[in-house]
């Protein structure tokens, strides 16, 4: 029986059976479009010989694989990488001068203060580029990117803007915090993510203090970073407020400022003592709307939106949920044995889940780049192209990070993401041919040679159909037929000029928004 047979046959199983959903896929049903899902979702897909790599892995192996990487390991990025010292406190004699020239009402040296400040501000919003030029280079060149795309999980789920703390150096260690614990322990994270320096900028807790508690990130540590709306009490807020007192920081340290500290007693979730942050997180992980509440989020990433009303949740995906709850719950807060459960559930690889999610505009110019294997050409371009698509990384649109799904696809988003596809392959921009285009030209050949090398040598009518099963995941006979009149344009030629231009028409196709 044929893999694709064998998968509907799974299928129908589920759906007859929902608890069959959690159980894992058989190798027998893991194939090819099997793999290209799951490189896409674990990650930022992949070309036809890494698909048929991964394929050939079967299930467990490819997911352990991707969960792993033992052969791909990467140095952490180093501490010196960027300028830790450009939006550095003053030093004791600046604070002198500053006290003596406000005293003397000396507005020479007042303004000559401010004017440092403000040349400061200016580099490190163009040290804030070069960070977001690092970290899209990384997701486009990592051998490791399922931890990538955690890192972007991370950085949406504890949104943090630049925009608000203005400090380039604290943005960029907060990306190595994700980076350190993306496949690690959300328990641990949760624990970090209060000793922050950019967390603790973004929501104030710096100005926190006993006696004048600053609320904001008690709430949103509990309302969009753990447990969701309506699973704690406004008191829970005031508490969790007062037990976060005196953690604040220092250049680029996190300090526990005893002396701001309030060390009385509160009452947290239905009990008493003199909390701690620490305490206010243990309590907060020993809820059970906490791993119902992470692990939807986890499954909405991975997976698939979920409506709001859990009634309306399908019985397949109800019963994943409540499976990865319990693992979350069983595993002490683990993130790598959720997405092994996830990634290897038939229920994953079932058409209510493949080539549905929309894909995000980092997914679609990382994973356009990875995928065809253009150039990379301007990544300043690429950065102002996903600014415009949404999703301008370092600068999520508020605390609750971007809400993704249908919110990335409008009228004006679709022209960029067309466009953006299009400069990629051909080095054309809409309002002009880019300098760099000839000396950085694409090359289709090597992509037809992988899907040859794949597949075999075939008719007109297998290459059109191998091309979409890689980049769309699906064969529309509408698709289908367009790419063989491309062919036919071209005399049947199976050149890169017949390649690329199959490409400029699969990317402008409705099809690959999805994944």
């Amino acid at each position: 029986m044929a893999t694709q047979e064998r998968a509907t046959l799974g299928e129908r199983q589920v759906r007859e059976d929902p608890r069959r959903a959690l159980v894992p896929i058989d190798a027998a049903r893991f194939g090819y479009d099997q793999a290209r899902h799951l490189l896409w979702r674990a990650g930022f897909g992949g070309t036809p010989a890494q698909i048929s790599a991964i394929a050939a892995l079967g299930p467990e192996r490819a997911v352990d694989f991707l969960l792993e990487s033992p052969d791909a390991r990467e140095q952490p990025p180093a501490a010196d990488l960027f300028d830790r010292d450009i939006m550095r406190p003053y030093t004791a004699e600046e604070r002198r001068m500053a006290v003596q020239a406000r005293s003397a009402r000396d507005e020479d040296t007042l303004a000559q203060l401010r004017a440092m400040r403000q040349q400061a501000q200016v580099r490190d919003r163009r040290q804030m580029r070069e960070i977001q030029r690092w970290w899209l280079t990384r997701m486009i060149e990592t051998p490791r990117p399922l931890e990538e795309k955690m890192v972007l999980f991370w950085h949406g789920h504890f949104a943090t803007s630049y925009r608000t703390i203005e400090d380039s150096y604290h943005m960029y260690l907060q990306n190595q915090r994700f980076r350190t614990h993306a496949l690690g322990n959300y328990g641990t994270l949760l624990r970090e993510i209060i000793r922050d320096p950019a967390m603790l900028a973004y929501l104030d807790n710096n100005d926190s203090r006993k006696g004048r508690p600053n609320e904001n990130l008690a709430r949103e540590l509990m309302e969009l970073f753990s447990m969701g709306v309506g699973t704690y009490s406004e008191s829970d807020i005031k508490e969790g407020a007062r037990a976060l007192t005196g953690y604040t920081f220092v250049d680029d340290e996190f300090v526990f400022n005893r002396e701001n500290h309030d060390t009385g007693p509160k009452r947290l979730f239905g009990k008493s003592g003199a909390f701690t942050g620490d305490d206010f997180v243990e309590g907060i992980l020993a809820q059970r709307a906490t791993s119902t509440f992470m692990t939807r989020k986890l499954y909405a990433f991975f997976v698939g939106d979920l409506p709001e009303d859990a009634r309306e949740v399908s019985p397949a995906a109800r019963v994943v949920l409540e499976g990865v709850r319990t693992t979350f719950t069983r595993n002490r807060f683990a993130i790598k044995p959720v997405l092994r459960q996830l990634f290897l559930c038939q229920h994953f690889y079932s058409d209510e889940v493949r080539g549905q999610r929309i894909k995000s505009p980092v997914d679609l110019v990382v994973g356009g780049i990875r995928e065809l294997r253009t150039p990379v050409r301007d990544t300043s371009a690429l950065l102002d192209a996903l600014s415009l698509m949404g999703q301008n990384i370092f600068y999520p649109p508020s605390v609750a990070g971007w809400a993704g799904g249908r919110s990335w696809i409008n009228t004006s988003t679709m022209f960029v993401r067309q466009n953006t596809l299009a400069f990629l392959l051909t080095g054309q921009r809409p309002d002009r041919r880019d300098a760099l285009a000839d000396r950085q030209p694409y090359d289709a050949r090597p992509l037809l040679d992988e899907l040859e090398a794949v597949f075999g040598p075939g008719t007109d009518e297998l290459v059109v159909e191998r091309v979409l099963r890689t980049t769309l995941g699906r064969v529309p006979t509408y698709a289908a037929s367009a790419l063989l009149d491309v062919l036919h344009a071209r005399g049947g030629k199976r050149d890169h000029a017949a390649m690329r231009d199959m490409l400029l028409l699969v990317t402008a196709m409705p099809e690959y928004q999805l994944c």
